[in-house]
């Protein structure tokens, strides 16, 4: 063990190797012919989807990419029905049967997303969002185009029985699906409330609709009026930013797989015969896409130590197959930080949750009389959560010697509604400070240096990052941006339809309380700057446009503070391309470099702070 100082230790994990695995999402699982089939996205490829099959490989053409931009965050791009695959095309917006060509007339600005298949293959519905000028329409259709339902400003979740019954979830302004939900079978209303989160429909092969609803405070599962589940610490919910979201599946034998969310942290269990357990298994962190056959589960996980990746769980023998790893290399065990959940006070006395990772190398560690930098993430949506699984993105600053404090700020999901609505009117005041006060407990124990502690985030947590920086600019060292909010009124006079209304929550309504919504926009306050910050966007961004962190720059421009700016031609709400992606974080890993004083180990592409 080799005593260097603090974010200067050489590193096995490099910005590609991030990219690579970052990157390589895996979602829209299918089990249904007895073997693994899913959606791949591949940054190397720049960030396209693939629907691969474990047997066979690609299924799609090549050159072909598998996304819909419905609600700008997509999601359910891909649905099965026997060998067919149908598939939402990202460059044209239609949907395409493999092996058959498109199914859905070309022209215009239409998305598709989140298909179901009738039992006999004759009868394909999905929802379906159209945009003509400034209207943006949103409705449920059988394709090519018939409209099944309509008048409500969202649609998600058009779920088909055996016997052809069709429920859906939908809701209005200014609801979001975590707010407030109806779930209606064939037009008639089933469950949901304005103030009820209704979400996953899934008939049993008996007939039974099964949904999740956090009527009780916190999301539970039920079938009919029956409520299955009696969780009071813990839930089996999601906050549904894209489509073709799960959290549970039913198997043919009466048994039902639960992902159970606690604290943040995720666990799989069966629910048989009344009765929840745990099925006892390594991962802390799963995704949103649980398939089954038979006996079998299939689903996306991973761990403190272990990367996302594909799995196959017999519920019977308890044997678990691995088909794909997100991450091909192996590390060693002691270069891997394992996170540890903090719950810490915060400035007005209530409390929040975080997961902290401490730095780690096998061959390397810091000088006694050193306390290590520290990097504050703060979470996008702001209604969401993180997890204390093994982010690869995280562990390329821990093995340099840089801690990480991920947090999961009040108004985060995974704690019950209750902490889920904290947020609720203060959206841009108890986010950032209890990120504050998260670097502020790590620092009072002894295990971060205040002096040399930055905050970084994206999208709404890029909010949190410019709003620290203004109303309490002492209180980190520095910020990194990625595609942050700036000005909370430009948001909600112009972003998507999806979160048009997302702030009357958040903040207040608009414009009736105009001045919360200016009181609330660090572009307002930006001469209050003091600090470095390292700005990145994507100049396709249609949720968070580029003008947002060009007015920031603006200002550190004219007040001299050292600063850097990196924009993205091709990149939207999120960086996709593997070069874009090593290009963030190396330029993040030389920005904190510049401004704390160290000497990274890596050979980094120059980065020009000016002032």
């Amino acid at each position: 063990m080799v005593s260097r100082p603090y974010g200067t230790w050489p590193s096995a994990v490099d910005a590609v190797t991030v990219a690579r695995a970052g990157g390589r999402r895996f979602s829209s699982l299918d089990l249904s012919l007895g073997h693994l089939r899913w959606v791949e996205a591949r940054p190397s490829e720049g960030g396209r989807g693939v629907v691969v099959d474990e047997l066979a490989g690609d299924v799609t053409p090549p050159g072909s990419y598998a996304r819909t931009r419905a609600h700008e965050y997509g999601g359910g791009e891909v649905w099965y029905h026997g060998e067919d695959v149908y598939y939402s095309e990202f460059t044209d917006g239609r949907v395409y049967r493999v092996g058959h060509g498109p199914i859905t007339p070309e022209g215009g600005d239409t998305r598709y997303a989140d298909g179901a298949v009738s039992p006999d293959g004759s009868t394909i519905y999905c929802v379906r969002e159209r945009h003509e000028g400034d209207e943006v329409h949103n409705d449920i259709v059988s394709l090519p185009g018939t409209v099944v339902a309509s008048g409500r400003d969202f649609y998600m979740a058009p779920r088909l029985s055996a016997d052809g019954r069709l429920a859906w979830i939908e809701w209005d302004f200014p609801q979001m699906p975590w707010d407030g939900t109806e779930l209606r079978v064939d037009g008639e209303l089933v469950a949901g409330a304005p103030d009820e989160s209704i979400l996953d429909p899934q008939w049993s092969p008996d007939g039974r609709l099964h949904y999740v609803s956090d009527r009780t405070g916190w999301w539970n599962l039920y079938a009919g009026s029956e409520q299955l589940t009696e969780l009071e610490d813990a839930e089996i919910g999601f906050a549904a930013w894209v489509f073709g979201m799960s959290r549970y599946a039913l198997l043919a034998d009466g048994r039902i797989v639960c992902c159970v969310t606690r604290k943040g942290s995720d666990d799989l269990c069966v629910l048989e015969g009344g009765t929840l357990r745990s099925l006892g298994l390594q991962w802390t962190a799963y995704g949103y896409s649980f398939p089954t056959h038979g006996n079998s589960v299939a689903y996306i996980a991973s761990s403190p130590t272990e990367s996302s990746l594909l799995a196959v769980l017999d519920l019977d023998t308890g044997e678990e197959r691995i088909v794909k790893r997100s991450l091909e290399a192996e590390l060693d065990p002691k270069s891997i930080s394992v996170s540890r959940a903090l719950e810490f006070a915060t400035r007005d006395g209530a409390s929040a949750h975080a997961f902290f990772y401490p730095p780690a190398s096998a061959e390397s560690d810091g000088p006694a009389d050193e306390l290590p930098p520290l990097r504050v993430i703060c979470h996008g949506g702001p209604t969401g959560h993180t997890e204390p699984s093994f982010a690869v993105g995280i562990q390329y600053f821990t093995s340099r010697g840089i801690g990480v404090v991920d947090v999961n700020y009040r108004g985060s999901t995974g704690y019950g509604r209750e902490y889920r609505r904290l947020l609720n009117g203060r959206w841009g005041v108890i986010d950032w400070q209890d990120c504050v006060d998260a670097a502020r407990h790590l620092a009072a124990s002894g295990e971060a240096d205040p002096e040399r502690t930055w905050v970084e985030g994206g999208s709404a947590g890029g909010y949190v990052v410019f709003c620290a920086m203004v109303f309490e600019p002492e209180a980190f060292a520095a910020g990194v941006s990625y595609f942050g909010v700036a000005d909370a009124e430009a948001l909600a006079k112009d972003t998507h339809k999806f979160e048009a209304r997302y702030l009357d929550s958040m903040i207040g309504p608009y414009p009736e309380r105009a001045d919360l919504y200016r009181e609330r926009s660090p572009i307002h306050f930006a001469d209050r700057l003091e600090r470095p910050m390292l700005l990145l966007q994507g100049l396709d961004d249609k949720v968070v446009l580029p003008a947002q962190a060009e007015m920031m720059v603006d200002v550190l421009a004219r007040k001299g503070i050292p600063h850097a700016y990196l924009p993205f031609e091709g990149e939207g709400h999120g960086f996709r391309i593997e070069a874009n992606v090593v290009r963030s974080l190396e330029a993040e890993l030389s920005f904190v470099a510049q401004v704390f004083g160290f000497e990274p180990a890596d050979e980094l592409a120059p980065l020009d702070l000016r002032a």
